[in-house]
């Protein structure tokens, strides 16, 4: 299915087999291709080879391909399914094997892998080995244990390495490799394969309607309006940076992070306002070029009701621009007659109770799409070849950005534009006016069966330009960029979502099924036989190599991009050039002049810098000989037994020093996902992964750690959790700690410094704090800068310790029955209702455990005496009143019997 390697392809994976390196390769180059081919030379029982970072549906993918070209020994996965007592016998029957990276840290640390047997580790999405910790921790314990084994690294993602300082570098010293291989698009043997058999190429320049330009021009003002503002009350922000036209790509989000995240916790409330006016604003723009108008229209007005129930307050929204956007969205989609504007002028004067009959009089426009238009010219054109061509007719994948546009080209290509936007009109905007909607003339359904034939009048036709050469155009990422907005979906709609769902309505073609098509869940959209045409999403996929599945299995000799994605184009490439005896004619869709043909360009060169960076980067990087550390000599994989401050700990035996043991943590399992364990292993600590319910870190047998970063901390507080984690520390442990775990990067602050209060309140989280301490007298809080500052201070609390047992740490549950600190002399049960007492409290309780045996025993005490144990003659009382003053209960009046 996926077919011999091409030339370059051949290339790449020869100079990664011959030496270890990180490969970038551009996106869509087909990297998953060369991993396959490294999988099926791994497949056999005499090695094992361990594959990081894949996700469920990429396993499938990758060894249902080995099984289709023949493997026996196929990969198999090892999770938490798997005991552990069986994993052993799983790594050493060999073959290709996706490992969780928790379980195999584990496995690694308790010795359950055999580290010598391991002929290599695979690393795919290389570009997140600084971010996810755990694959850097098992690459370090490989290394450690292994010397001789293989680490090869795959990423498409050049654009990560694009920012932080020798960020490529940093990645290759935790993969623990020196050859750094990069291949872009404009490589000269790639270039030099894919101009062989390149695919006929059609580009269509679709104008916007002139509505559509005034939205958007009006849409870019308002964006230059808050970028002003956000310039003025912030201005250390870089102005080259908060530009219009880096606003647009999609980087812009994490761009406005970077700088706004050290100061978020000072910025006002404006500022904040207008970071996310600008998330709305790029989601409009989206929404313009990417959907029809009644939908565009339903956001607006979805928009302005929440401004208004809310009750926020959007300074752009009563600007001018503002205004003509409402305007030429409204008129996209109905307008009033003059007439009518007269009428409705004289019955607002006379203030009617209802302006539902009003509302009838709109005339609906409908705009349709230009797209569409064009979408129509292209099937219409490949209806024609199919009809004149002598060879069976060629199949049709149209692909389109994600699920709604898929959904809505289904519906358009079945019943129509004027079907598909009434439709839509009485399910958003329609449902505000019932009167409307039950007016309007639903008979145009008929008349909007089968492909519009005619365009809109007043549209410039599409301006269609052909072309033999292949030109390389960028990702939209548009699914992307959706993702980054916290918007509600369905109030974005309107609607439940069915007017975009293609199982509504009847089937003129079936589904794969009928045609014999093992198609993904993905690609059912518009499955129509003759030609067979299948739509299918570019984004947001179940399964990340549906697209790759489809294209394969339906073989198509058209496809249309009614949105284009840098990847799928690439993809398309080495599809031709994998099959050179048949043709392919890709049709390019796009609004010239629009923010969708910016981005689409923005991308492209995004990529292009990214990789002339890395180049750059390999021209002057230097690389110590040690940085596989295949030898002894590589200070990464070395650990610090003995920290430079630490006191000599060595005992003398006849004559001969003897050095210490390495000190123990005890670690929770769920812990691994910090960088935190690594680096105490990188100290010369040993990690015992276990199963904690109380803590995260047993340092000593009498000091448990409850680690949170400052969100946790604040969510925890809220909810009361952090209350439950520290009474059970309290109760088993002699020395709690909770240890709280900040960014020094990213200053923060757990109240503004206006609701600072003089007194405590149950309300804010400084209060909480306080009361937390206020309960727990022994609890210790630390406030560490980085998970390193953690880890120096855990060897300080350990120095001259006894070291923590595993079995009686996991023992240590909420529920238990016996207070470690002191087991044989009081039960949780009586010590909690000892401190609810009047009298009693943290300080003294202790006194009044060593002289009463029981509660029955403190009740015989007399006042003098407790006095004397409480050390305080008012606490004295308070206790002796409550345990002996007979409450003043009226007894309850009995009825005299009836005779």
């Amino acid at each position: 299915m996926a077919g011999p390697l091409l030339e370059f392809e051949t290339e790449m994976f020869l100079s990664l087999f011959e030496c270890d390196g990180l490969l970038v390769a551009a996106e869509g180059m087909g990297i998953d291709r060369i991993l396959l081919q490294f999988m099926r030379v791994c497949s056999e029982q005499g090695s094992l080879v361990l594959l990081l970072n894949t996700t469920t549906p990429e396993q499938e993918y990758f060894t249902e391909q080995l099984r289709v070209e023949g493997v026996t020994h196929l990969p198999r996965t090892v999770t938490s399914d798997v005991n552990s007592t069986e994993r052993y016998n799983v790594y050493t029957e060999g073959g290709v094997l996706f490992v969780t990276s928790r379980i195999l840290v584990v496995d690694f640390l308790t010795d359950r892998v055999p580290a010598h047997l391991i002929s290599g580790i695979l690393v795919y999405r290389a570009h997140k080995i600084i971010e996810s910790c755990q694959e850097a921790f098992i690459l370090r314990l490989f290394r450690q244990k292994n010397k001789t084994g293989f680490i090869k690294a795959f990423t498409d993602k050049a654009t990560s390495f694009s920012s932080g300082f020798c960020q490529v570098e940093r990645v290759m010293r935790n993969l623990f490799v020196k050859k750094l291989y990069l291949w872009p698009r404009f490589q000269v043997s790639v270039n030099a394969a894919l101009d062989k058999h390149k695919p006929e190429v059609v580009e269509l320049h679709v104008p916007l309607t002139p509505a559509m330009r005034a939205i958007q021009s009006s849409i870019l003002d308002i964006m230059s309006a808050c970028l002003k503002e956000l310039k003025r009350y912030n201005p250390t922000l870089e102005a080259e940076d908060l530009s219009v036209e880096n606003t647009l790509g999609n980087a812009f989000e994490k761009t406005i992070r970077h700088y706004l995240d050290p100061l978020w916790h000072q910025l006002g409330a404006k500022t904040k306002a207008l970071v996310q006016d600008l998330k709305v604003l790029r989601v409009l723009l989206l929404y313009l070029t990417q959907y029809d108008c009644v939908t565009f229209l339903n956001l607006l007005e979805s928009l302005r009701s929440s401004q208004k129930n809310f009750g926020s307050n959007s300074g752009w929204l009563f600007l001018d621009s503002s205004t003509s956007m409402f305007m030429n969205a409204r008129g996209r989609v109905y307008c009033i007659p003059e007439s009518k504007k007269k009428l409705k002028v004289g019955a607002e004067a006379e203030k009617p109770k209802s302006s539902s009959a009003l509302e009838v009089k709109r005339e609906l426009v409908l705009e349709k799409s230009p797209k569409w238009e064009a979408l129509t010219e292209v099937l219409q054109e490949i209806e024609r070849e199919n009809k004149s061509s002598q060879h069976e007719p060629g199949r049709v994948l149209i692909c389109a950005s994600d699920d709604r546009t898929c959904a809505q080209l289904q519906q358009y290509i079945r019943h129509g534009s004027v079907w598909m936007l009434n439709r839509l009109y009485i399910r958003t905007i329609g449902k505000r006016d019932s009167a409307a909607a039950a007016a309007m003339d639903l008979k145009s359904h008929k008349k909007g069966h089968g492909w519009p034939k005619n365009g809109a009048k007043g549209k410039e036709p599409a301006q269609k330009k052909k072309s033999t050469k292949s030109k390389k155009r960028p990702s939209l990422t548009l699914t992307q960029m959706m993702g980054n907005e916290e918007m509600d979906e369905a109030a974005v709609m309107g609607s439940s979502g069915d007017d975009g769902d293609p199982m509504d309505d009847e089937e003129e073609g079936g589904e794969g099924e009928q045609l014999k098509l093992d198609l993904s869940s993905d690609a059912y959209y518009g499955l129509l036989k003759e030609p067979l045409t299948v739509i299918h999403p570019l984004k947001g996929l179940t399964d990340p190599h549906s697209l790759t599945r489809v294209l394969h299995e339906v073989e198509p000799s058209f496809v249309v991009l009614y949105d284009a994605e840098i990847s799928f184009v690439r993809q398309l490439e080495i599809y031709k050039a994998s099959r050179p005896g048949k043709t392919l004619r890709v049709y390019f869709l796009i609004y010239g002049g629009s923010t969708e043909e910016q981005k689409y360009l923005t991308a492209l060169s995004r990529e292009k810098r990214a990789f002339e960076h890395l180049i750059r980067e390999k021209a002057t990087m230097v690389i110590p000989e040690e940085r596989e550390g295949r030898g002894d000599t590589n200070l990464d994989l070395a650990r610090n037994l003995e920290p430079a401050n630490a006191t000599t700990n060595t005992r003398k035996a006849g004559g001969q020093e003897q050095p210490k043991e390495p000190s123990r943590v005890i670690v929770d399992m769920r812990e691994f996902r910090s960088e935190l364990p690594s680096l105490l292993h990188r100290r010369g600590l040993d990690i015992e992964p276990v199963t904690l319910d109380v803590g995260d870190y047993i340092l000593t047998p009498d000091t448990c750690v409850e680690r949170k970063s400052v969100s946790d901390l604040i969510g925890s507080l809220q909810s009361g959790r952090l209350y439950t984690q520290c009474l059970s520390m309290t109760r088993y442990y002699k020395k709690p700690v909770l240890l709280i775990e900040f960014d020094p990067a990213k200053p923060f602050s757990l109240m503004a410094r206006s609701d600072f209060r003089h007194e405590i309140s149950s309300t804010d989280v400084s209060s909480k704090l306080t009361l937390l301490t206020l309960h727990f007298p022994r609890l210790r809080i630390l406030w560490c800068p980085s998970p390193h500052a953690t880890a120096e201070l855990f060897l300080d609390l350990k120095q001259g310790r006894s070291e923590p047992d595993a079995a009686a740490a996991q023992a240590v549950t909420a529920e238990s029955d016996m207070v470690a600190e002191s087991a044989g002399l009081y039960n949780p049960g009586p010590y909690d209702f000892l401190l609810k007492m009047p009298g009693v409290n943290i300080k003294n309780y202790r006194a009044v455990i060593k002289n009463a045996d029981s509660l029955a025993d403190m009740c015989k005490l007399s006042q003098d005496k407790l006095a004397e144990i409480l050390g305080n003659a008012h606490n004295a009382k308070l206790l002796y009143e409550f345990l002996h003053n007979v409450a003043d209960v009226p007894a309850p009046v009995q009825k005299a019997k009836p005779t």
